[in-house]
């Protein structure tokens, strides 16, 4: 169901650097730039990179190499509602706001993925915990395999109760808001942008053609 990035690797960081290696995000682990930019509706808005996302950025990226989510705006989308499944909101509020932000893109684009990585996501539980951090850092868990064995898909056999679902519909509503509040200015920023710079009304309002939605 899942594909790893497996390359014979033992060492977890080792693992983290490949994966910032193919996903060109540079060879030192947990750091970025001061803003990120994240995916709301077709524009990639920049969001302040902050202290809180730092401390947890090592784990949501443990969470895409054993998931194999990509990071393109649906894969992110299917990160989110996995950490959001796996109780993300109830283990760091803010985490959870951050998930809200990036769910609704991957969501307007393929809704079934996004379910089903929520589903998986309450099968499951995420690295958040200050518990399962800390025996990640001590080296207790010396591999991706073994992190795995004991988070994904821990629980195969839990259900998707009523209070889930609600659950899931009160995410989706209130990062569709988010969404719409945030990409509709934005969208019409950039339109009169584009026009102003000389692209001209048409040129403006043709799409780009993207390779990052998986």
């Amino acid at each position: 169901m899942f594909s790893f990035y497996m390359h014979n690797l033992n060492n977890i960081d080792d693992e983290l650097q490949n994966f910032y290696r193919e996903k060109g995000f540079g060879n030192t682990i947990g750091k970025r730039i001061r803003f990120v930019k994240v995916y709301t509706g077709c524009l990639l808005v920049p969001f302040p990179n902050i202290e809180t996302r730092n401390r947890y950025l090592k784990f949501h990226d443990l969470h895409h190499i054993i998931t194999g989510y990509s990071v393109g705006r649906i894969g992110e989308g299917e990160m989110s509602a996995w950490e959001l499944g796996s109780g993300s909101m109830h283990r760091n509020p803010l985490i959870g706001v951050m998930n809200l932000i990036a769910i609704s893109t991957g969501w307007l684009l393929d809704r079934r993925k996004i379910w089903e990585a929520f589903c998986s996501g309450n099968r499951s539980k995420n690295l958040y915990s200050r518990e399962i951090r800390m025996s990640i850092e001590n080296g207790q868990w010396s591999s991706i395999e073994e992190i795995s064995d004991q988070v994904l898909e821990y629980n195969p056999t839990k259900k998707i109760n009523f209070l889930k679902r609600l659950e899931y519909g009160f995410y989706i509503a209130i990062s569709l808001f988010i969404h719409f509040t945030v990409a509709i200015p934005a969208v019409v920023l950039r339109y009169f942008s584009d026009v102003k710079s000389g692209h001209g009304l048409i040129g403006s309002l043709k799409p780009e053609i993207r390779k990052d939605i998986y």
